[in-house]
Parts: structure tokens; C-alpha cells; sequence
């Protein structure tokens, strides 16, 4: 799994593994079913501390992209709630949308955006079935 963490980032470090991992698994690099390393693995791995991967983990639990298992640890298991995805997504694109409009973005600026980032994720190369 490769990770990119930027340390000189002001986005928290727990948050940009979280991110890494959606997109490992949105692009199809990391599957459904799928084992984490372990907290103190991928800790040593990047050089990060064992409560900053242990809390992203624990997010990614509650927001529904891993499960935790006993003998296994953390495991991709993706909870299909359509409805609350679109919700959180309308959520976290408000605030974007609004710095965007604010800085002059057009309507369609906006959709070319999400239509080239829609396209980003189709055209990754997904690993062999």
C-alpha cells in the first residue's frame, strides 16, 4: 500500500492517512476484504505515531470503510448506504462549492471539476480481477 502523508500539511496527519486509504480503496488499489497493516506496521512504515493510525482507523470504522476484526485487524468492509453517502458528499462539496464561488469559480468551472475528477477515479488502473 502506498501512502502519501505530507508533514507539512496543516491537515492532520490521522486525517490524511483516512483519506489515502478512500482513495486506495475508490481507485481499487485496496479491495473489499482486504487486511490492513497492522496500527503499529503501518505506524513504523510512514513514521508516524500508533494513536495518529489508530484514530484514523477508527474513523474509518465509524464512517463505515473498515471493520475491526480480532484476528485479522482492520479489514476493508464497505457499508452500502447510498443515501447517507450522497448526504455527507452534498456536506463536504458546500463548503468547497461556497470558497470556490467565492473566489470566482463558474457553475461550469464546477462541473468540469467534477467531471474530470469522476474520470480521474474511472481511468486508475484497477488491479486484475
Amino acid at each position: 500500500m502506498i501512502l502519501r502523508i505530507d508533514f507539512n500539511s496543516d491537515e492532520a496527519l490521522y486525517m490524511q492517512l483516512r483519506n489515502q486509504i478512500i482513495m486506495g480503496i475508490a481507485t481499487g488499489r485496496i479491495r473489499e476484504g482486504d487486511s490492513l497493516p497492522s496500527v503499529r506496521q503501518l505506524a513504523d512504515h510512514i513514521s508516524i505515531n500508533m494513536h495518529t493510525v489508530n484514530k484514523a482507523y477508527a474513523v474509518l470504522r465509524q464512517e463505515g470503510f473498515v471493520k475491526l476484526d480480532r484476528r485479522r485487524g482492520a479489514v476493508v468492509s464497505l457499508e452500502s448506504d447510498k443515501r447517507q453517502a450522497l448526504e455527507e458528499m452534498k456536506n463536504e462539496m458546500a463548503v468547497a462549492m461556497a470558497k470556490g464561488i467565492c473566489k470566482g469559480v463558474s457553475r461550469e468551472e464546477i462541473h468540469r471539476l467534477v467531471d474530470e475528477m469522476f474520470d480521474l477515479f474511472l481511468s486508475w488502473d484497477k488491479p486484475e480481477e
